[in-house]
């Protein structure tokens, strides 16, 4: 299974805040989307980074004064690591386990096209495990 399968599921749509959004928009972003992470885009859409729960935490934990005003700029991680339609969602299992992220942004020829999360991801596999297994009763079950 490859991530455009995912997309087609889910939807193409990211959730996406301005670099100069606070802390306590970006939070109230995803309180109000049902979601742990937010891309920054410029006036002219392009992506800047991301902005997740944990971000805002660690920055919580870091500073003695009030993130809820520090910018998204201050708190996104400018590092994407990022997959395609045709990545395998194994391979993108792989991704977030090595570099240890939550989501990633799916580009086609430089353009986001949507996002994945590791929920989509093992959901995904799931799905992809309960068909093999499925297949190999079938074919267990004719053969004898």
């Amino acid at each position: 299974m490859v991530i455009a399968n995912i997309l087609r599921g889910k939807g193409s749509e990211v959730i996406a805040v301005r670099p100069g959004d606070t802390a306590a928009e970006i939070a109230q972003t995803l309180s109000r989307h049902r979601i742990g992470a937010v891309l920054v885009r410029d006036a002219n859409d392009e992506v800047l980074g991301i902005v997740s729960e944990r971000d805002i935490v660690r920055a919580m934990a870091a500073s003695a004064g009030s993130v809820a005003s520090q910018p998204a700029t201050a708190l996104m991680t400018q590092v994407l690591h990022t997959v395609t339609p045709r990545t395998l969602v194994i391979e993108a299992l792989a991704l977030v386990t090595d570099r240890r992220v939550r989501h990633l942004p799916v580009l086609e020829d430089g353009k986001l096209v949507g996002m994945v999360s590791i929920g989509d991801l093992v959901k995904a596999r799931i799905a992809e495990a309960e068909l093999e297994t499925n297949e190999l009763r079938n074919y267990v079950s004719s053969a004898g």
